[in-house]
């Protein structure tokens, strides 16, 4: 009798224990997460050495958004021969995947060079067809920020409509779920959360800080101010 008591005691021991130690994990990944680490990110790729997600600084114009991807829909309007309206997962995996580290530099003094995974900007404008009198792109945001590239900008060059940052899944703080990466453009073109994509006429377009003084052309080589 002694004997049998003596196993349930060890079993019931050992469920104590594993519960115990699952709790332990529960409550060191809570706080981890709580203090904004990411455990997937990496930091070096191909010899580059990586900025953190955590080493941008917190600058949009009203905070952080939210966006609930069930109800997400990226549009593409204006001067195309056909409007789309495309879902998160529609996004991710029907387009060509690219990767490419590019340095973010911001008029404010800092830059974080990083990892972006996404798709190209020309590849998603295809499908809808750009109409030939088509000069402008303006990206529009969650939150209502707006910023333009020209036409020719995403035609020519392999600008990335990004979803990953250092192998993550950006979080809702870095644009959750696109953001431009606007290479050899000053930071305030980088656009989060981007919502419509919209194809226009009108080179006079300027966005939100463009329309408060900053160039509309945001080339790293020249300064932000004017033009």
């Amino acid at each position: 009798m002694r004997e049998v008591m003596s196993g349930k005691g060890a079993l019931f021991l050992a469920i104590f224990l594993i519960l115990l130690a699952a709790v332990s994990v529960g409550i060191y990944a809570a706080r981890n997460q709580a203090k904004g680490l990411v455990p997937a990110e990496i930091r070096e790729y191909e010899g580059v050495d990586l900025s953190s997600i955590n080493d941008f600084r917190e600058n949009s114009i009203e905070g952080p958004q939210d966006i609930d991807i069930e109800g997400y829909k990226l549009r593409i309007t204006g001067l195309v021969g056909d409007s789309r309206n495309y879902t998160y997962d529609e996004i991710v995996s029907n387009y060509q995947r690219y990767k490419k580290v590019v340095t973010l530099d911001c008029v404010e003094g800092w830059s974080a060079t990083i990892l972006w995974e996404g798709l190209l900007v020309r590849d998603l404008l295809a499908g809808a067809g750009p109409l030939a009198n088509a000069e402008v792109v303006i990206f529009h945001a969650y939150d209502g920020y707006t910023t333009s590239v020209p036409v020719d900008y995403v035609m020519d060059n392999d600008i990335l409509m990004a979803y990953k940052m250092n192998d993550v899944i950006l979080p809702p703080e870095r644009g959750f779920p696109f953001q431009l990466v606007a290479e050899s453009k000053w930071g305030y073109k980088w656009i989060k959360w981007i919502t419509e994509i919209e194809l226009s006429d009108d080179v006079n377009y300027r966005g939100y800080w463009e329309s408060r003084g900053y160039s509309n052309t945001a080339d790293l080589d020249k300064g932000f101010f004017g033009n």
